[in-house]
Order: structure tokens, then sequence, then C-alpha cells
């Protein structure tokens, strides 16, 4: 469509162009010689004497010339162009009405020109000028033009389609390579990528599409081993209980004693199951996104309350545990979130430190933001632990963390409630042994909820 209103438009342009060029020349050639007559005209009688005026001025050389009296008749007409009247029969009545005329047509690869213009004389008009030119060589010119413009639209077109083809070509291959990609992740092949230069769409689309994948293939890696933890964790307490209560049966002649310890140890076993399924749940709470009710929150009565009900594990463990907690600590948030976050960071705190140790916790408000700290003085983590630590059943000390009753889940749990709570969270360690956990939470402002 391009190309044909761009072959259609400059015709017609160049053919008008040259039209409004041969007016502005025959119509002056007219003009010049009517002119010249208005003096002479009565007393011109016969061809010579009208040749012999005409060959004296500058018309153009094949310029074919009638002169008409007041009436319409030749009077001056070499060529016998009159006679052929290839214009419309009212241009000379025009013409003796005083009126300039122009008419011009193109046809048979020539431009044909008439002009008709009144011969007046003391304000009388006596006779009319007609001039008719042919020009061929401009008419060659334009059909040149016509048709070397049509092989060039026709060379353009196809070049235009073979592109266009191959620009299609390419689109769908790239498309194609998505779609496959898709079906394999669908598949649940979530390692496959897609290699794609470029830095269109579509390539922007299979970045993201290789990113997507990325993070499916990790929540899938953590999936499998989320489940294989936990399997393992809820497995190790059942067959303890298992292994306990077998024993009673099939010891007819056990002492009382010893049932009782192994009835002890059953329960121990079963408290534990019970912690670890609770912080299963909790983490498959936090993991389904349901929405809390959150309010605004006293942070120093949750932390309160929290370090009152760690107190005697303190206590047992022979730790000291010190607060320093300022007033005006407002959070947006739950109590229940809050007690998490506190109390498995104290937890933590307490059975990893030494005997005669100091857990120390801290709450400010500074610069807009609630901050909780809780530092301790126990083994530490090592460097290279330093950045797993929050990961779920990720223990440093596996032997230790048994022992002290650890699941690998409560660090897990503050990460993932802070991270609900939209806060922040960083561990260090302390210089001389010992870690340092630092909570922060942006102040409660009514304007902003």
């Amino acid at each position: 469509m391009a190309l044909a209103l761009m072959n259609t438009y400059f015709l017609m342009a160049s053919r008008d162009m040259i039209f409004s060029s041969k007016q502005v020349f025959v119509q002056s050639q007219a003009s010049l010689i009517a002119t010249h007559l208005e003096e002479t005209f009565e007393a011109l009688t016969v061809d010579d004497d009208v040749h012999r005026v005409v060959s004296q001025l500058d018309v153009a050389r094949g310029a074919q010339i009638v002169i008409t009296d007041s009436n319409g008749v030749a009077l001056y007409d070499l060529a016998g162009r009159y006679a052929k009247a290839d214009f419309p029969s009212n241009f000379i009545d025009k013409a003796l009405e005083g009126f300039d005329v122009f008419y011009a047509k193109f046809s048979d690869g020539s431009f044909a020109s008439s002009a008709f213009t009144p011969v007046i004389s003391k304000g009388v008009t006596i006779g009319a000028v007609y001039v008719y030119d042919m020009d061929k060589e401009l008419g060659t010119i334009l059909i040149d033009m016509q048709s070397n413009l049509k092989y060039i639209s026709v060379l353009v077109a196809v070049f235009s389609v073979i592109i266009v083809i191959l620009i299609i070509w390419s689109v769908m291959r790239r498309v194609t390579s998505i779609i496959n990609a898709i079906k394999s992740v669908r598949e649940g092949e979530y390692g496959y990528r897609i290699n794609m230069g470029g830095s269109d769409e579509l390539a922007l689309l299979s970045d993201e599409f290789n990113s997507l994948t990325n993070r499916l293939h990790k929540t899938d890696e953590v999936r499998r081993r989320f489940v294989a933890d936990a399997s393992h964790e809820l497995r190790t307490p059942l067959a303890s209980i298992r292994l306990l209560s077998d024993s009673i049966l099939q010891n007819e002649g056990i002492e009382y004693e010893t049932v009782q310890e192994f009835i002890n140890d059953i329960g121990h076993e079963a408290e534990r199951l019970a912690r670890t399924t609770g912080k299963l749940m909790s983490l498959s709470r936090l993991d389904s996104a349901i929405p809390d009710d959150k309010t605004r929150v006293d942070m120093r009565d949750a932390v309160t309350a929290t370090i009152r009900m760690l107190m005697p594990l303190a206590e047992s463990s022979e730790i000291r545990l010190d607060s320093t907690l300022d007033e005006g600590c407002y959070i947006f948030a739950t109590d229940d979130a809050i007690h998490q976050i506190v109390f498995n960071l104290v937890e933590n705190a307490i059975k990893y430190s030494k005997p005669d140790g100091n857990v120390s916790v801290r709450l400010k408000v500074e610069d807009g933001f609630v901050i909780l700290t809780v530092d301790d003085r126990g083994i530490g983590v090592p460097d290279r632990d330093l950045p797993y630590i929050f990961d779920r059943f990720y223990r440093v000390d596996k032997a230790r963390s048994r022992e002290a009753g650890g699941s690998g889940l409560g660090l897990s749990i503050v990460w993932d409630t802070v991270r609900d709570l939209k806060g922040n969270i960083t561990a260090t360690k302390r210089e001389g042994g010992g870690m340092s956990f630092r909570v922060q939470f942006k102040k409660y402002d009514e304007d902003e909820v």
C-alpha cells in the first residue's frame, strides 16, 4: 500500500507540476502575441501580415498559433489547428468574452497545452489568440520515470517480503524455543535454560524465564531438602519412642525404676516431637502467607513477657539474662510474631551460651526505627557457617544441637517472621566470642498504616 500510494502521488505530483509550468509558458506566449496585435489587429488582412508580426515575436518553436476575429472566425491558422478542435468549443467564446483560458491534457505519451487570450483594443474585445503546444520530450521523461519507479517498487516489494519472512522466521524460532523451554519446565526439568542473545523483548523474556527457573530450581531443592530433613527430624524421636516402648513390652522382668526411666525418656522424645511439629507448622503458615490481623504492638511489653517466660531456662542453665528496654517502641505487627522472634533468639542465646555466661537483650528507638539486639557470650558461629544460619534445619554443631534439643528451625522462623513484618535481621560475631543478632522494624506511624 505504501509503494502504491508513493507511485500514485509521485506521478500525479509530477504531472501537475508540468501542467503548471506549461500553463505559465503557453499563457505567456498567448498574452505576448495578443499584446502586440492590439494596435495592428484591424490592419491585418492576410496570413502573411499576421505571420510577419508573429515572426517578430519571441514565440517558442513548434508552437501552433491561431488568431480569430471577434466572431470566432480564424484569421490566421497555418497548421490548421483551429479546424481540429481538440478542445471544448466554449473556450473560444470565453476568450472572446475577455477571459484567459488554459486547457491541458496528457495522452499518448505527450503533454498537449492550449491557451486562449482575448485581443482587446480600447476596452473592446476584437479577437482572440489561441496557442497550442505539444511536448513529447516531457511525456517521454514522465513515462520513463513511471517505468523506473515501477521496477524499483517491485524490487523494494520483493526485498521487503524477504525481510519480513526472515524476521517472522527468526521470531517464530525464538518463540518456539521459549515454548519448548516452558514445556520442559512443566515436566519438572527446572534446570532448563534458554540461550538467547540480543536485547529485544524476547531476549528480556528469556532472561526472566531463566531467572524464574533458577528460583524454581532453588525452591525445589529447598523443598526436597526440607522434606528429607523434616522426615529425619520426625523419624528420630519416633524411632526412640518405638525403641523404648518395645524394650518395655519385650522385657517382662524389667525393673520398675527402669520402666519409669524409659517412660520419662519417651516423654522427653514426645516433647521434642511436639516442638519440631510446632515449628514446622509455624514455617508452613509463614510460607503460605496467611494474612494476620496486624495492629499497633508495644514491643517493650512483648519482649518483657517473653523474657519472663525464659527466665527459668536461663537460671537452670546458670546464665544471667538482663535487659534494657526503652519505652515507645511501637511497631505494626502481632503479639505472636514478636513472641516468636524474641523467644527463638533468646532461647538460642541461652542454649548455646557457656555456664555462668551472660545474655543481653536491648530495645531502643533510633532514627524512626525500633531496634532489638540480642547478644550472648556463647560458642559463636564459624565464618564458613555464618551465611547459612538462617537456612532451615541448618546446624553448626549437629551433636551439640541435638544435645541442646535444637532442630535447626528456630532461626528460620525468625528470618521468615521478620521478613513477613517487612523488617530486617542481621547476625554478626562478637569480639571475644558469641553472637549478636540485630532486628530492625520501622516505627509505627498511623498515617502510613
